[in-house]
């Protein structure tokens, strides 16, 4: 039997040899006989694949690894990314062809694909005219050539004479010649992006009509070579050295990369014309080492910014269509002059593979019913009281305005919105300029040193639309969680958590207002259990390399770095929270807790991705935000810009707001310290662990103790047994806003100082100066300063009932309700500013 056996292996061996010879004898120096053929399968011996005779270039199947399919393709074949330079445009869905797909080499028709039952899905397209086939070749440069026996040096068809959506070194396109976008990275369907060579001479990029993706209804360039007439180009050249350039007709020539490019020697290049409309080229190095892995490396992109349409002298002509970013989306300039999507507070994505796709309201928009009578009148107003607008800082949407109004405050351009049943939105910046727009809304982006800011209208949720004049809530549940700092050189954590559930008797509210709100609510529901990931204990170890990066600590567990794989080998960075306090038996209410809190939903909160409740391991998702937290950005030297303070301490004030008043269920934080706000990377303000505390001492009993210490960021409710309400977290906002102004600590150990009681002492004598001391920004704004001081005591006073709520807070912040001199908040304890 073992004879038998070894003799069925060698006669295996020997026939897997005879394949390897047969195969080395079609396939010379990447040329390929008539009747070769490849065939996409996963489970095949041999690599599918017709390989240059260097080895740098193969040409074949490719499985996707995010799609059912394979694309017909060529690649760089030595770069562990196996980046594709192009690809066959496959009439499917994705552009993609399922497993048995077979692309065959003949002589009268070239190169034909088929899928696996034989039907004909892409060709070479010969003409009847060019001649047989006799051989194909994969060339050194990466062009697959086709040529005839008559005349082998003249190619019948060739990928560089064909591109899709990449060019290479030696590679050029002629006058009506073009590129094409992908439809998106993992769709190879032509997308809604062209480059195209035009008669005049001038390389622009357009957009297309997204549906037809025809030349014909090209809707604007948003980039122009500008080499028109008198001396027009004739060709867009990309020579073996990495220059590219626009070839004029007196043989001059206007070069598109500024600067020398690397050697091509020791580099791979290519240009592509992103998904994202963007053309890029890069460079790659051609031999890994431990030095020399960095991948693709950019050389040189247009437009600098994708995000910002600049509109032509035709201003209505120029309006169709779109830029990188879908309808209802928002566009924000990231890493290597890529742009990336966002929807706005209250939208989703039509498509939620499609993060570069349209978004949609996620409530009932307001329309135009008649007003012929004063019951339609009646009816318009109460339409007027179920909507509300929401700010979307630093954005801008230059396209879809119908009315515009001058010298306007930001209270009077939302009432014009408001009583407005036709807009859906308004600009606002700080020309005081109101700019009135329109569904579906168009070029939305948003930067870091915008002026103008957006207020987008919709619909109020249910418990706060308003019942004859009251807020109309069945259940409201306050959910309270603090963190406690005690000590000078120790930090000592006492949690509490009180659970009150209020029921209030059922008030009968309008029809309309009743069938919206439950509208909105089962939506939101349904995209909460599409959108909220279950990880297992596996998948997180994994993406946190085995919880070895330590991001920080707090009262509710450890914060670890991940890295989450979402398409191929991009990933995406977050922050897992491994809750080690947990009551371990209630499994069912950590699930429920937990999908509560990815309910809310605010661009001043930390996002939640999903949660592990697996055995003993409760841990939590959020998305990564790079710019660490409050307390290391304010408390640095030199300290942060004054505008960028005043407009995160806004930013927070928004977050606490919709905390306490705007989301399904109100919460109150409790922890409320620059330690719990983290900043992304347009230091916008996010506040991080709201509600986590109900996770934290699940099924204990909610008793509070007596504290004594230093004076931080704690009310004296807790030090009165006194009713804990949301005027705790407004109390530590206070303090933190005077940190925001000083750029100094609520407890200064070095210096003996207590923030609170010295600046209500400098506000008393006028000496606010001395809190900002050396502070240009600030010493030149002094009215905000001293409008923010006199807020911040207000929000500290020891009574809980003197304070402001966090929605007179926000106005007061940002100058729409008048600021009164606050009186002394805590008379027994001042530190002089001497």
């Amino acid at each position: 039997m073992g004879v038998l056996t070894s003799l069925l292996i060698h006669l295996f061996l020997l026939l897997q040899l005879q394949t390897l010879v047969v195969l080395s004898q079609n396939i010379v120096n990447g040329s390929v006989p008539v009747r070769e053929s490849l065939t996409a399968s996963e489970s095949q011996q041999f690599s599918s694949s017709w390989r240059s005779p260097s080895g740098d270039f193969a040409f074949g199947f490719r499985k996707i690894k995010q799609n059912d399919g394979f694309t017909l393709s060529i690649w760089f074949d030595k770069i562990p990314d196996k980046t594709i330079l192009w690809h066959a445009q496959v009439n499917t869905s994705t552009g993609l062809v399922p497993d048995g797909s077979k692309v065959t080499l003949t002589a009268a028709g070239g190169l034909i694909l088929t899928d696996h039952r034989g039907h004909q899905l892409w060709d070479s397209s010969l003409s009847l005219s060019s001649g047989s086939v006799s051989r194909g070749r994969m060339t050194d440069s990466g062009n697959f050539v086709l040529s005839s026996e008559d005349s082998p040096d003249e190619y019948l068809w060739s990928s560089f004479e064909n591109p899709t959506d990449t060019l290479l070194p030696s590679q050029s396109i002629e006058v009506r010649g073009d590129l094409s976008s992908r439809r998106t990275e993992t769709n190879f369907k032509k997308g809604r992006f062209m480059l195209r060579l035009g008669d005049d001479g001038d390389v622009q990029l357009f957009t297309l009509n997204s549906e037809t993706l025809e030349q014909s209804d090209t809707y604007f360039s948003y980039y122009a070579s500008n080499t028109k007439d008198p001396n027009p180009g004739i060709q867009l050249v990309f020579n073996q050295s990495g220059y590219m350039y626009v070839l004029r007709r007196d043989n001059s020539t206007f070069v598109l990369n500024k600067g020398d490019p690397v050697s091509s020697r020791d580099f791979y290049h290519r240009a592509v014309l992103h998904f994202d409309g963007v053309f890029a080229q890069y460079y790659h190095p051609k031999r890994q080492g431990n030095d020399n892995n960095s991948g693709w490396v950019l050389a040189w992109a247009v437009p600098e910014n994708m995000c910002e349409k600049t509109f032509g002298p035709n201003l209505d002509a120029n309006e169709l269509g779109n830029m990188a970013c879908g309808f209802n989306n928002i566009c924000i300039l990231g890493h290597n002059q890529r742009p990336r999507c966002e929807c706005p507070e209250r939208f989703v994505l039509q498509d939620p593979s499609d993060v570069y796709g349209d978004c949609l309201p996620d409530f009932e928009m307001q329309t135009c019913g008649p007003v012929n009578n004063q019951t339609d009148v009646a009816t318009a107003n109460t339409d007027v009281n179920l909507y509300e607008l929401v700010t979307l800082e630093g954005t801008n949407w230059p396209s879809g305005d119908y009315k515009r109004y001058r010298n306007y405050d930001e209270e009077k351009c939302k009432d014009a919105c408001i009583k407005d049943c036709f807009c859906a939105a308004v600009v606002f910046g700080l020309d005081r300029v109101c700019w009135k727009k329109k569904f579906p809304l168009s070029y939305g982006h948003r930067s870091k040193t915008g002026d103008s800011y957006t207020l987008v209208k919709v619909l109020k949720r249910a418990a706060d639309v308003p019942v004859n004049g009251k807020r109309g809530k069945n259940h409201e549940w306050l959910i309270i969680a603090c963190s406690v700092l005690l000590g000078a050189s120790a930090f000592v954590n006492f949690i509490f958590l009180a659970l009150y559930r209020k029921k209030s008797k059922s008030k009968k509210k309008p029809n309309q207002a009743r069938d919206i709100g439950a509208a909105t609510a089962t939506a939101n529901a349904t995209a909460l259990e599409l959108n909220l990931r279950v990880f297992t204990y596996r998948e997180l170890a994994e993406a946190t390399r085995d919880f070895t990066e330590e991001l920080g600590r707090g009262a509710f567990g450890i914060v670890y770095k991940g890295f989450l794989k979402v398409s191929g080998d991009s990933e995406v960075v977050v922050a897992v929270k491994k809750l080690d306090r947990l009551a371990q038996e209630n499994e069912k209410e950590f699930n429920n807790e937990v999908k509560v809190i990815g309910q809310i939903h605010h661009k001043n909160l930390v996002k939640l991705v999903g949660f592990c409740n697996e055995g003993q391991s409760r841990m939590i998702v959020y998305e990564f935000l790079p710019n660490g937290t409050l307390a290391d950005y304010l408390f640095r030297r030199p300290r942060p810009s004054w505008e960028d303070r005043r407009r995160i301490a806004v930013g927070i004030a928004r977050g606490i707001l919709y905390l306490h008043e705007e989301c399904s269920e109100k919460i109150i934080h409790c922890d409320i310290k620059p330690q719990n706000i983290l900043l992304d990377e347009y230091d916008s303000p996010r506040i991080a662990d709201f509600g986590l505390a109900k996770l934290l001492m699940m099924n204990q009993t909610h008793t509070l103790t007596n504290i004594r210490g230093t004076k931080g960021y704690l009310a004296t409710e807790w030090f009165r047994n006194s009713p804990i309400t949301s005027k705790v977290d407004v109390y530590s906002y206070g303090v933190m806003l005077l940190e925001t102004v000083c750029c100094k600590k609520a407890v200064d150990l070095k210096e003996n100082v207590i923030l609170i009681d010295w600046a209500y002492d400098c506000f008393r004598e006028n000496r606010l100066d001395d809190l900002i001391e050396d502070d240009l920004e600030a010493i030149d704004d002094m009215e905000t300063v001293e409008r923010y001081v006199k807020i911040a005591i207000w929000c500290i006073q020891e009574e809980p009932g003197m304070r402001p709520n966090m929605r007179n807070v926000t106005q007061m912040l940002e100058g729409v309700a008048q600021v009164h001199d606050p009186p002394n908040p805590s008379p027994y304890s001042i530190i002089s500013c001497d």
